[in-house]
């Protein structure tokens, strides 16, 4: 507590005193934020701890700059977005906190009520499945809540992620297969329709197809609980390197990558390939 406190007290400051601080609003800060949160996924997926710590620093930098700028407009502070969280994450959590630990005034929660002593009102969960749809089932009762089950989707994700929490929420309310090897047909009548379009030679089609398949594939990947996002990005990762290996190799022997044909960069693909192998075992 002392460490933020002495974070706030600094950024007060430099509010006060900085040009560049001084001038900076909810917009201009967005694009910074958008990248900030970029660097943080970055350094998650790498698993690198510095970084994720340096990283987590910028992001809370950020959110406590929109609560100034909030607490300057006299709309909000960073009390009442800590308070309006804690409240939140009480009231979701009914499996947890019984209803008389809730102070409507005071968002603290009360000492924890002993689950022998709880009434039926507290709710009994005994699965990450019924946590996760009593959550969407309290979203939907509060007042300034979701009015749908797909309106807390925000607009503006990645589309691979965008698709992922749909379905993840469409899955909490009990619109999901019921064995997860069925999907697999969905999969492959997905990919037939798209090897008919693309046989037209009808784009607008196409891409349309193309849409559904991959939204089936990204379906496939949540029944296993496989992250589809990130496996994209650890291939995307995994070409590069073994791109640049060709790309450095062609540096090496003074031949541009345009004059070597598909068979001298596919030996050199492999040979990446090889080193990557040689590297996971040590």
């Amino acid at each position: 507590m002392q460490a933020f406190g002495r974070f706030l007290d600094v950024l007060d400051a430099l509010r006060v005193n900085c040009p560049w601080d001084k001038k900076q609003t909810n917009e201009s800060l967005r694009p910074n934020t958008i990248e900030e949160t970029y660097e943080l996924c970055d350094a998650l997926i790498k698993n690198d701890a510095h970084e994720i710590c340096k990283e987590l620093g910028d992001v809370l930098l950020h959110i406590c700059f929109y609560a100034k700028i909030g607490e300057e407009k006299q709309q909000f502070d960073m009390a009442d977005v800590c308070n309006a969280l804690t409240r939140k994450m009480i009231t979701r959590h009914p499996h947890v906190y019984h209803p008389s630990q809730i102070d409507a005034e005071n968002p603290r929660p009360l000492p924890y009520v002993p689950e022998e002593a709880a009434d039926q009102e507290q709710t009994k969960v005994n699965s990450v499945t019924q946590v996760l749809e009593n959550w969407e089932q309290i979203k939907l009762k509060e007042k300034d809540g979701n009015k749908s089950v797909l309106s807390g989707v925000p607009a503006a994700l990645p589309s691979i992620i965008k698709a992922y929490r749909i379905q993840d929420k469409a899955r909490n309310v009990g619109f999901d297969w019921e064995d997860k090897q069925d999907v697999w047909a969905k999969v492959r009548e997905e990919l037939g329709e798209l090897e008919d379009e693309l046989r037209k030679e009808d784009k607008e089609n196409s891409t349309k197809e193309l849409g559904d398949f991959l939204f089936a594939v990204i379906n496939a990947a949540r029944l296993y609980k496989l992250n589809p996002d990130n496996a994209l990005e650890m291939t995307n990762r995994k070409f590069i390197n073994r791109f640049n290996y060709i790309e450095a190799h062609s540096i090496k022997i003074g031949k541009p990558l345009k004059d070597m044909t598909l068979a001298e960069m596919d030996a050199l693909w492999n040979e990446a390939k090889q080193q990557e192998n040689k590297d996971c075992k040590l």
